[in-house]
């Protein structure tokens, strides 16, 4: 059956403040950990306003500290912005403490603007190629110790944190594919190359130690209520904070506005359309619907949701409908396997 997590970016918002985003993490993910999801993702974003998830490792660890089962991670550290035995150390002292519950998920981008970059004591001419060297040298930290081993990531080795490849491109893909493992796509804001991708990935996948048979997270945008136009309206916050972004002015998420959609230009409207095209916005028979639609079109393992809604309940709500409406297809995928298996038998 697909597994069903979150992503989240722990959103500041208009006249609010990092303490308020990271607390609605935290009762997010105990929620979340009721409501069946399978893991809770945070992403690291420097030099942005309107989130709060910057030290990605120390937010792992917080809302570690206040779930019991779900899984927590990183979706994902930009191995550009670290070296390798950093992160092995990092992600090896959350396993230390919180068990077998901790996902790496990696990405090549840096997560930020040039000036950041050097900020964090990087030069911004990385070659891109160092990026699969580094993931297999991470990965060595976190093995089992070799004989006469020089450098020892101390906690880290012998954790054997799974490692998950993040992309929006085809780079991504192919190097998952290579080094069999998980591959995470960003088809919530990068929709186009997301089907060549999948294939790419699929088509290229080696079984390695950590797994056998290709797997497949992909990224999708949810705002759930219980009509349409109240869910219109609590996705105008994310709309505007999304044409910010592309007009290179991000800030703090906006709060929701009526009937926002017929005001943009046709620029925004464009955005708005590519945005939507990996989205499901409604009731939960419309979710049930655009979800549905987008599994059987991808066949992904595993769907991660991402909700921006400005007010912290409509989002809780939001979350909650979304759970209920993968159960619902989760008992038809069921129903559909067992009638499969009855058929092969007969």
């Amino acid at each position: 059956m697909t597994k069903f997590s979150i992503l989240d970016l722990a959103p500041i918002k208009e006249g609010g403040d990092a303490k308020q985003a990271l607390d609605e993490s935290v009762e997010i993910s105990q929620c979340a950990e009721g409501w069946g999801y399978s893991r809770y993702w945070v992403a690291e974003h420097h030099n942005m306003k309107g989130i709060a998830s910057a030290a990605t490792s120390l937010v792992i660890s917080h809302i570690a500290s206040n779930t019991s089962d779900i899984r927590v991670g990183a979706g994902g550290i930009m191995l550009p912005n670290h070296t390798p035995l950093i992160i092995a150390e990092q992600f090896g002292t959350l396993a230390t403490l919180h068990g077998n519950r901790i996902d790496l998920g990696l990405g090549r981008a840096p997560g930020t603007d040039q000036n950041t970059m050097l900020a964090l004591r990087r030069s911004g001419t990385e070659d891109v190629s160092e990026f699969p060297r580094n993931v297999v040298e991470l990965q060595q930290y976190l093995k089992p110790a070799e004989t006469d081993q020089a450098i020892i990531a101390t906690p880290g080795e012998g954790t054997n944190i799974p490692i998950y490849i993040l992309g929006s491109s085809l780079f991504g893909a192919q190097l998952a594919g290579m080094l069999g493992l998980p591959f995470a796509f960003a088809s919530h804001f990068a929709p186009g190359a997301l089907h060549q991708a999948l294939e790419i990935y699929r088509s290229s996948f080696k079984p390695s130690d950590q797994l056998k048979n290709p797997y497949v997270i992909l990224g999708f945008n949810v705002c759930a209520a219980d009509d349409y136009d109240t869910a219109l309206f609590h996705r105008s916050s994310s709309i505007k904070s999304i044409i910010n972004l592309r007009l290179g002015n991000p800030g703090k998420l906006p709060r929701p506005e009526k009937n926002l959609e017929g005001r943009l230009n046709e620029s925004e409207r464009h955005i708005v359309t590519q945005m939507s095209k990996c989205s499901a916005v409604g009731d939960a028979e419309d979710l049930e619907a655009e979800i549905f639609r987008f599994l059987e079109t991808t066949q992904a393992d595993e769907i991660i949701f991402n909700c921006s809604i400005f007010d912290h309940e409509a989002r809780l709500k939001s979350f909650e409908i979304t759970g209920q409406v993968m159960d619902r297809i989760r008992l038809s995928e069921n129903k559909l396997k067992n009638v499969s298996s009855k058929s092969a038998n007969a």
